[in-house]
């Protein structure tokens, strides 16, 4: 099992148990809104979305879990995982409770998975996407150090309407010029 640590997170592949968390957040609209997921999720959805992943190996699926209680706090689900052409997608990452949001909980998550992907995994490149409209996720994914690639039109559904979504990357080169200039 794939386990990864922080200063304040644990975040290690998701279980079966955690989709009745996945569940419980990703029926709340302030979780659902900026993703490509149909409002109100089933846990017969997720369960079934859960075993196809871990048949999947272009795919994993993680949970974020605050030390030292190991609590389950959010998700982060990884895609098109290349190892020919050493590149990846980190699809979604989101924090669950309202409770643990604007604590730099989101952050400190998605730099530890970026130096898993970059360090464990050895991607070349990393890419993540977001809504046009979503301002919080563009300002924290260019702190971090990804680029901007575009704007890809029609590129999600959201509740049968397409959307727009944001597409941004990152390289190895670049994560490590961003880690030894800290």
């Amino acid at each position: 099992m794939e386990i990864m640590e922080s200063k304040n997170l644990i975040i290690r592949e998701a279980v079966f148990e955690d989709c009745t968390y996945f569940t419980e957040w990703e029926c709340k609209p302030d979780v659902t809104e900026f993703f490509t997921m149909n409002d109100k999720a089933t846990y017969e959805q997720l369960v079934t979305e859960y075993v196809r992943y871990n048949l999947n190996p272009m795919i994993m699926l993680f949970t974020i879990t605050l030390k030292p209680e190991d609590k389950p706090i959010g998700k982060i689900l990884l895609t098109r995982i290349d190892r020919k052409e050493d590149s990846m997608d980190i699809t979604r990452i989101y924090i669950g409770d309202e409770e643990y949001r604007n604590k730099g909980y989101g952050e400190e998550a998605l730099r530890t998975i970026l130096e898993y992907a970059f360090i464990n995994l050895h991607m070349e490149r990393v890419t993540i996407d977001h809504f046009e409209k979503n301002k919080r996720a563009d300002y924290l994914y260019q702190k971090i150090g990804f680029q901007n690639e575009g704007l890809m039109r029609n590129a999600g559904k959201k509740n049968g309407k397409y959307v727009n979504l944001q597409l941004m990357s990152m390289l190895r080169s670049e994560y490590y010029d961003k880690i030894h200039t800290k």
